[in-house]
């Protein structure tokens, strides 16, 4: 028999690994930035165009590559940072496998100038599919500039397989704020198609959060810090109120590369129970310092998952280095209310009510019996104007009526206020013991401000106020992507939200199916949008935060569920607008709910699966009472 294994040709090999390295544009971005930081630069320049897909250019300031460097770095398992098995687990920088430069000169076209500081000239060379096309000295400045140009220009497959380009630029931006988090004393610069995103100056860790995610950052930042023999933190958590839905503000650092761990995330979330809801997201960037023989960060091919042999030690400092902080800066609510600096000093500072508060203070024993002489202080006469008459209640019987009271919270027989002898038996006082609201005595009426009860020929029918509304908005909306016939009122004074840079991209990649629902939005200047129109059909006082949830509860579901931009965004836009529970509705408007839920085409469940109506036969009313 013929001999059917054999040795796969290096180009091959190559794609194949390729296949583990290079994902997608973003994924050879984070390489080459990781081997500028690696290289020693102090300043690193980023110029993508077409998202990558054309042009990914980076260029350092490192110390550069000699002629034999230059060519080797290319080659596959060739690298400056393991000799032995043991310097596995002693590794302080990046890249140390050696197939990062080989798998992406396989898939692309590669351009590469690099220069040392004692060198005259430095080299050029050129690579396309892994085949060296030109090798030349070259004068350029000290340092390496790296051109990945056409990736995947020979793995058409691959190629078609990218998305939009506004996803791939919103994965180019996050590989990019995680490298320049890492290191906020390098200088980064980001720039594409021509239009420069980001120019971080070197500085201190709160002034590089502030460049990245913007100056509405700098007061909700608190300092986390604690150093224990076995972990050392250092870092930043927002604050509870700043909390999002999402995820993709979270940042965990050991030894200054960027992990995910659902673990460690648990301990953080952990150390905010009660301050908010349990769907929420805080921010956080969190470095952690630990002895690199306790780490093993070979364990995936992305290097963004590794394994502490302790982590339930690494979860508790978290928990606590968290809990500690958020305690430290009074974010936690004190109840030691001498503490409340707004309280005692609002009082020190007006004199007329410390005097009113030492009037009333006074001790009076003409109106207090012997037996409380021990008081040094007496409760305040309630007699002013604004509280006057409830005290009479308990004299002489008289009607009197606070200025404060609404004329439908006065009871018109003043026996109701004096008698305090059961009236159980009384036939009035039975039919008030369960009052029915004016607008609730039709057909339909609400419990709670949360479920409309509707009567039927055969029973009762239940409903979910907020689960039907949102069904009710969600079939409308898709209807309206899908004809883009959604109408648009004006805004009187259109508003303008600065955005992040994902967030403007996601923005720019979602502004069709946001004109088909009725929204205006116009770019309006770097990271700027202007909101010019909202839909007709939605009750808004403030356009900007209703898009702003919108666009959470769009990332949201987009983490969450496996939808394409239209299912999402009309889901979004349903969950954000719908009516709450707490809300009254009157007669018409119930009616109107009950019949628009049955004009929809699944009218049995809500956006999250749950019911939006529960149905009471009478026979089932008839057994709660053993008929």
């Amino acid at each position: 028999m013929n001999d059917i294994i054999q040795l796969l040709p290096d180009a091959i090999a190559n794609q194949i690994a390729a296949g583990e390295v290079v994902q997608r544009p973003a994924s050879a971005l984070k390489e080459m930035l990781e081997n500028a930081v690696d290289a020693g630069a102090t300043q690193v320049q980023v110029v993508v165009k077409d998202a990558g897909k054309a042009l990914m250019l980076v260029i350092d300031n490192g110390k550069g590559m000699t002629l034999t460097d230059a060519r080797m770095c290319f080659e596959r398992h060739a690298t400056s940072k393991i000799r032995t098995s043991a310097d596995l687990f002693a590794i302080h920088t990046f890249g140390f496998r050696g197939e990062a430069m080989a798998s992406i000169a396989a898939v692309s076209q590669v351009e590469m100038k690099t220069r040392q500081a004692g060198d005259e000239l430095g080299t050029l060379i050129q690579i396309e599919g892994s085949e060296f096309k030109k090798q030349e000295p070259i004068s350029c400045p000290q340092g390496t500039s790296i051109a990945v140009k056409n990736l995947f220009f020979n793995v058409p497959a691959r190629r078609n397989f990218l998305k939009s380009n506004a996803v791939e630029m919103k994965h180019l931006v996050d590989e990019f704020q995680r490298v320049a988090l890492s290191y906020p004393e390098i200088g980064f610069k980001f720039t594409q198609n021509d239009m420069e995103l980001f120019n971080l100056v070197p500085g201190k860790l709160s002034q590089r959060i502030v460049g990245i995610f913007g100056k509405n950052y700098q007061g909700q930042l608190v300092t986390c810090q604690e150093e224990t023999p076995h972990l050392n933190i250092k870092g930043y958590i927002g604050k509870p109120e700043n909390a999002k839905k999402t995820r993709g503000e979270q940042y965990f650092f050991v030894n200054n590369r960027f992990i995910r761990s659902n673990y460690l995330h648990h301990a953080v979330s952990n150390a905010y129970e009660g301050l908010m809801p349990s769907d929420m997201q805080p921010f956080y960037v969190l470095f952690l310092e630990i002895d690199p023989s306790h780490i093993d960060i070979n364990v995936h091919p992305t290097k963004t998952e590794i394994k502490f042999d302790d982590e339930r030690t690494v979860y508790a400092v978290i928990r606590s280095a968290v809990k500690q902080s958020l305690g430290a800066h009074n974010v936690v609510p004190a109840l030691d209310f001498n503490m409340d600096v707004n309280f005692t000093e609002n009082w020190k500072n007006d004199e007329i009510r410390k005097s009113d508060v030492r009037l009333e203070n006074t001790y009076k024993p003409d109106d207090l019996g012997k037996e409380n002489s021990y008081k040094n202080f007496q409760t305040p006469s309630f007699r002013k104007q604004d509280v006057s008459g409830w005290e009479r209640l308990f004299e002489g019987g008289e009607k009197t009526i606070s200025p404060d009271f609404e004329q439908k919270d006065v009871i018109d027989s003043p026996s109701d206020f004096l008698t305090f002898s059961s009236k159980a038996n009384d036939s009035h006082q039975r039919e008030q013991i369960f009052p029915i609201e004016q607008e609730n005595t039709g057909t339909t009426f609400q419990v709670e401000l949360s479920y409309i009860i509707a009567q039927m020929s055969s029973g009762l029918l239940i409903l979910d106020q907020q689960a039907t509304h949102e069904r009710i908005l969600y079939e409308r909306y898709l209807k309206q992507l899908k004809n883009a016939a959604g109408i648009s009122q004006q805004c009187l004074f259109p508003q303008h939200i600065q955005l992040s840079q994902s967030d403007f991209a996601l923005v720019m990649d979602i502004k069709e199916e946001l004109n088909s629902l009725g929204f205006v939005i116009v770019e309006f200047g770097k990271e700027t949008i202007l909101i010019q129109g909202v839909p007709a059909d939605i009750q808004v006082t403030n356009e900007k935060a209703l898009f702003e949830g919108l666009l959470e509860q769009f990332k949201h579901f987009k983490s969450e569920l496996s939808l394409d931009n239209r299912e999402n965004l009309a889901r979004s836009l349903a969950k954000k607008s719908a009516i709450k529970k707490g809300v009254r509705l009157d007669s018409t408007e119930m009616e109107t709910l009950v019949g628009q839920l049955f004009a929809c085409q699944n009218p049995n469940y809500g956006l999250g699966g749950n019911k939006t109506f529960v149905k009471l036969d009478l026979h089932k009313i008839h057994a709660f009472f053993n008929r």
